[in-house]
């Protein structure tokens, strides 16, 4: 039997085990402690972070080397066309530029 989710998506604790049968909490622990894990507004949005600099082609196996921006500065915009992905060398290159991209609403794990 596989683990029960909690309503954000985490698996749940085990709570007991009695007579060979396991019971499981409601809520994961972060939940139950009502520490609420906040989602970046373009990944709820169904955009995912590419192996690939959209600005200079870099490619990484590893995610956290990459950034994701709007292109309209506007972070609730969070339509497809306007969400970019930009590897850590290119966000600091459009920092010094001046460009209008904004680093996107990351949110550490």
């Amino acid at each position: 039997m596989r683990r029960p989710l909690c309503n954000c998506g985490n698996p749940v604790a085990i709570n007991y085990i009695k007579h060979d049968k396991t019971y499981y909490r409601k809520q994961c622990d972060s939940c139950l402690r009502g520490v609420i894990k906040k989602q970046p507004r373009w990944k709820t949005s169904g955009y995912k972070k590419k192996h690939i600099c959209d600005r200079c082609g870099y490619t990484s196996e590893y995610d956290m080397q990459f950034n994701v921006y709007h292109l309209d500065g506007n972070r609730n915009n969070c339509s497809f066309n306007n969400l970019k992905t930009v590897c850590a060398n290119c966000q600091r290159v459009l920092h010094l530029v001046g460009m209008k991209w904004k680093q996107g609403d990351l949110v550490p794990d």
